[in-house]
């Protein structure tokens, strides 16, 4: 019988993509960077690719904070700190939050009946601003942030730290849920969990990473664990 779910928070409960564009059209435009739709496109298929170095193993976090932006100001031949426009965005990010369609009824539903945990790759200061702005921590027995734990997603460290502070965990009795192939469900799967993928934009999947199961709208989960 299924008792713990494991929540991922970015696109899969709070619209990461939404609040990354306005925070960092506000950091570029202060800089004098240009922050049109191009360059923010842009800047998310880099960040998504740094990322993705971060979970291989091949770059460190800090790596990831400040190439990003040093790839990006490259293309567009410029010179500005990293450093400096990292932190402004960050700071911009944690001000506010939007929801995933169905997010805030789906913590409603689940919160009764479900040991919820979140686990996320985020900033941590910036994710407690997010999660404290949304409002929904109470839904959550406990909130893990890779900063916190000392590993990222999808590290077995990083769930091994996440189990060993849950009295009597079982993993047969736990599923992880994102939206992240490589993050969420990698890492739960070389955990040990079930997996259920969040793909609300129909991304195309993986031979190498396969989900136990796959859903489009936060409100189909509730009938699908109800089948685990």
């Amino acid at each position: 019988m299924l008792k713990t779910v494991f929540l991922d928070l970015d696109d899969t409960i709070l619209d990461f993509t939404r609040a990354e564009a306005a925070a960092l059209r506000r950091a570029l435009t202060e800089a004098d960077v240009p922050a049109d739709d191009g360059v923010l496109a842009r800047y998310h298929a880099i960040n998504a690719a740094q990322w993705e170095l971060l979970e291989e193993g091949v770059l460190t976090r800090e790596q990831v904070l400040l190439g990003r932006f040093d790839i990006l100001f490259g293309e567009l031949g410029l010179v500005r700190s990293a450093g400096e426009i990292c932190e402004r965005y960050e700071e911009y990010l944690g001000e506010g939050h939007w929801f995933i369609p169905g997010a805030e009824a789906l913590l409603e539903t689940l919160a009764p009946r479900y040991d919820l945990y979140l686990a996320s790759n985020g900033t941590a200061w910036v994710q407690h601003r997010r999660l404290e702005s949304a409002g929904i921590g109470r839904y959550f027995r406990g909130i893990f942030i890779s900063r916190e734990l000392g590993a990222d997603k999808p590290s077995p460290v990083f769930f091994e730290r996440c189990f060993a502070a849950i009295p009597g965990f079982s993993r047969e009795c736990a599923v992880m849920v994102g939206d992240s192939l490589t993050s969420d469900i990698r890492g739960g799967r070389d955990a040990g969990l079930r997996t259920c993928w969040f793909n609300p934009r129909g991304k195309p999947a993986r031979a190498d990473i396969v989900p136990d199961y796959e859903f489009s709208a936060l409100e189909r989960l509730p009938a699908l664990l109800e089948t685990l």
